[in-house]
């Protein structure tokens, strides 16, 4: 097997001297020797160079999906860049208010929004609300009638676009727990009454097909098919959602964040609507960003089938494998320039036999124990879907730029675990 590709690495990933791999210009061997494995390690030039690229693209107002990765770092991070947050559950918009993110500039998501939430976001004056249901345009007129100011909203439908990706990640098709149906007409009936209601302002209409598309032709089908009815309504917005894929295997490749906004555009330019296009992209900004550093203690050769290398990390850092079956390359961090002839299968340290990382992983011939093994493309949905599965506590989060590494997530200790406890 062939040295990992240099294309699944952060932007500024080089081989130092000593033929380690460097991140911001810092050595990852080091780094996962100063602040302890697993480690998420991201590149802060990367973060920022995407986020300038979304608003180059799109224009002020498009929004990153904070659920990809969200801490408050990268929230002051996103902003900083010009981009607004859409956030997805009343967290979400604390850690972001907490970064000092200006309500405005928030986009508030959910399928079930409570009426706690929605309360915290009409009081803190969020820019956006996307409402998903019948349900939720109730909660918010009365919480207006109540004495709260009436919000910005944009309506969430469904366009009936199958994208090709795996089933939990679509959203876009008739049956699935998001949005507002436009074939059924349901859709059409929320734009009416919010628009006949003194207690919403809507604005526009929004639209997400899925997770993890390859081709961006998928968006223009939604387009397609949305032109009419936002025609019909005359609303001066339309956001495409997120959705973008990333390679995370040697041989993948994805359209960049210009090419889908260009695609989108154009595709909105050819049904003659005159509207402000946005965006939400998560993964393509944050996904290529950061590798994953564990350390070997285990490594098992079960005679005639494969050799299991066990790290000091697995399911709870990184879910994705467990549950939609993703794929991840493997590599080792002091040899990353170095052939990967032996074949292994990267696992973690639960008490499941299902808490796989890498199926059929390839790392250089003399992998010994307490080795760091990384895995590389994992800025988006391994931290922010983590969890203390056996106890264990949740990695450390590093940024490194220019030389220079900061603790923006500082590891668990074992007294987190009991914060909450009586």
């Amino acid at each position: 097997m062939s040295p990992l590709p240099f294309y699944l690495l952060p932007d500024s990933a080089q081989v130092g001297e000593n033929g380690h791999l460097h991140i911001g210009g810092c050595d990852v061997i080091e780094l996962a020797e100063t602040y302890g494995t697993p480690l998420f390690v991201y590149d802060e030039g990367h973060l920022r160079a995407r986020c300038r690229e979304a608003v180059d693209a799109f224009g002020d107002g498009v929004a990153y999906a904070s659920k990809a990765f969200l801490c408050k770092a990268m929230a002051r991070l996103a902003h900083e860049e010009g981009m607004c947050l859409d956030v997805a559950s009343g967290g979400e918009l604390y850690v972001a208010r907490a970064a000092g993110v200006p309500a405005d500039r928030l986009v508030l998501h959910g399928n079930n929004k409570s009426e706690q939430e929605l309360q915290m976001a009409l009081k803190e004056g969020v820019g956006r609300i996307v409402i998903d249901s019948f349900d939720e345009m109730d909660r918010i007129e009365n919480l207006v009638a109540g004495g709260l100011a009436a919000p910005a909203v944009m309506i969430r439908i469904t366009p009936g676009i199958e994208a090709h990706t795996h089933e939990f990640v679509k959203t876009g098709q008739e049956d699935s727990k998001f949005g507002l149906s436009v074939a059924s007409g349901a859709a059409e009936r929320a734009v009416k009454r919010a628009n006949a209601s003194a207690h919403m302002n809507l604005v526009g209409l929004h639209a997400h097909i899925g997770s993890q598309i390859f081709t961006t032709e998928s968006f223009a089908k939604a387009i397609d098919v949305i032109a009419p009815l936002l025609e019909k309504v005359a609303l001066p917005e339309l956001c495409i959602g997120g959705g973008l894929g990333v390679p995370y295997v040697a041989g993948e490749s994805a359209p960049s964040l210009t090419d889908w906004a260009h695609t989108v555009k154009e595709a909105a330019r050819a049904t003659g609507l005159a509207v402000k296009v946005s965006a939400e992209p998560g993964r393509s900004i944050v996904a290529l960003a950061a590798i994953t550093v564990y350390r070997a203690g285990t490594i098992k050769d079960v005679a005639g089938i494969r050799t299991y290398a066990a790290v000091d990390g697995g399911m709870s850092d990184n879910p994705r494998p467990v549950l939609y079956g993703s794929g991840y390359e493997t590599f080792l961090p002091r040899a990353v320039d170095q052939e990967r002839q032996r074949s292994i299968r990267l696992v973690g340290k639960h008490c499941e036999s299902g808490d796989m990382l890498v199926a059929e992983g390839h790392v250089p011939n003399d992998l010994k124990l307490n080795d760091f093994i990384a895995t590389p493309v994992t800025g988006a949905y391994g931290h922010s879907m983590g969890s203390n599965y056996n106890k264990i506590t949740r990695p450390a989060v590093v940024f490194a730029h220019e030389g220079k590494a900061r603790i923006t997530v500082r590891r668990e200790t074992y007294e987190d675990l009991v914060r909450c406890d009586f």
